[in-house]
């Protein structure tokens, strides 16, 4: 049966070039409402991509797990579908530690596979508590815009989301209407995970006080701090380009005056994105910037690596911080 949800994806499918057509995919099935729709989904409109399809699933090894990996092989088998595990063994259980461990396994599937394209069933719901959940924890623009369409993931491997333009409320009709055996797991109603609270209570409460369509509002805000961010990253780096010596660790401050602050502040994280051994924080990147008009000699100390950043004449040099003894 083609139903609006079907109609939709195609559309999607087809204006984002997605999934390209003839081509193996990897779909993440956790057995949840939002995976099993887009299983579904994938399935029916098989016949028009010609894709061959195969199913993963990534087994926690927490308690509240059991049972839901023979719950998915199940489904695979009862589909004839290629069906595909990793299990964790003593696995910490936070929700950065699961995510990082399931693309890690993903990963390894696909690798083993020769599949190239890897796709999960995040929701235009799932776009929005993450666009708040990063909100809330003081992310820039970049982590405003996560949970984009499609990512690399490996230099040949791509992740892909089709459903951001779905809610889950949408899902979950979809899956009763097709009786499909949603697995509901009891992870997702634990309180201590700062994602289930914005879930279970952040976002019901916004829809009561404020906003019933909080979730469509907040995922097109998403896409449009997306496109913004790609505008100005890319700008960034042209004057980065400009302004940056041989070595890579002098930065010449008269190509930076006159530009906007926002391309100054893209410029010294990207800047300093190939000098220090981690991410910078704001108040590095703030520090630096600062550096473009300061006086001669000025410098910040405050770097990882023991590193610092230094004003010489027209240059803002970074360089390893000797202490006199």
């Amino acid at each position: 049966m083609w139903t609006p949800l079907h109609a939709r994806l195609h559309i999607t499918l087809r204006k984002r070039q997605l999934l390209p057509k003839k081509k193996p995919i990897l779909i993440a099935v956790s057995g949840g409402q939002d995976s099993l729709c887009l299983l579904k989904l994938l399935l029916d409109l098989q016949s028009k991509w010609e894709w061959k399809i195969a199913i993963a699933h990534c087994d926690h090894g927490w308690k509240y797990d059991t049972g839901i990996a023979d719950h998915v092989q199940q489904i695979a088998q009862n589909w004839q579908i290629s069906f595909y595990l990793k299990s964790a063994f003593h696995l910490e259980e936070t929700e950065a530690a699961a995510r990082k461990w399931r693309y890690q396994a993903l990963i390894e599937i696909a690798q083993e596979n020769n599949i190239t394209t890897i796709v999960t069933g995040h929701t235009q719901s799932d776009r929005a508590e993450t666009l708040l959940y990063n909100l809330i924890r003081g992310a820039g623009s970049d982590g405003l815009s996560a949970l984009t369409w499609q990512r690399f993931l490996t230099d040949n491997i791509t992740l892909v989301r089709p459903l951001l333009t779905i809610n889950r409320s949408e899902t979950l009709e979809f899956c009763q209407q097709f009786n499909l055996p949603i697995w509901e797991d009891v992870g997702n109603k634990n309180l201590d995970y700062a994602r289930n609270r914005i879930r279970q209570e952040l976002i019901p409460y916004i829809k009561t006080n404020f906003n019933p369509q909080v979730e469509t509002t907040l995922a097109q805000t998403a896409e449009i701090i997306k496109d913004e961010t790609e505008y100005l990253e890319s700008c960034a780096k042209k004057i980065l380009e400009k302004a940056i010596n041989e070595d890579g660790n002098q930065l010449n401050r008269l190509v930076l005056r006159s530009i906007p602050l926002a391309l100054q502040r893209r410029v010294m994280r990207q800047f300093l994105l190939q000098n220090i051994p981690k991410n910078p924080n704001f108040e590095q990147i703030e520090s630096l910037t600062n550096l473009i008009t300061a006086p001669r000699r000025s410098r910040i100390a405050s770097l990882p690596g023991n590193l610092i950043a230094e004003v010489q004449e027209d240059w803002i040099i970074i360089k390893e911080n000797r202490v006199s003894l």
